[in-house]
């Protein structure tokens, strides 16, 4: 195994649009797939911490999107 500075990661996202990371040199899990981002684990926490603004799963915020449009 690499030493954590030199190792590198994916972003992965699941279905509900959470996000989090995983070893390059790995198999992602299903359930997972790959975001197109890649780098080293601070790159990847710093571009989750950007992109993940809203940490409720997707089917949450569908939920409560469609209740406050209909009163």
């Amino acid at each position: 195994m690499l030493p954590e500075p030199e190792r590198h990661y994916k972003v992965v996202v699941n279905i509900e649009a959470q996000y989090s990371i995983w070893p390059d040199d790995r198999e992602i899990p299903p359930g997972w797939v790959y975001s197109g981002v890649k780098g080293t684990k601070s790159e990847c926490l710093a571009y989750i911490e950007a992109v993940w603004t809203d940490m409720r799963p997707l089917s949450v915020r569908m939920l409560m999107d469609e209740q406050e449009n209909n009163g």
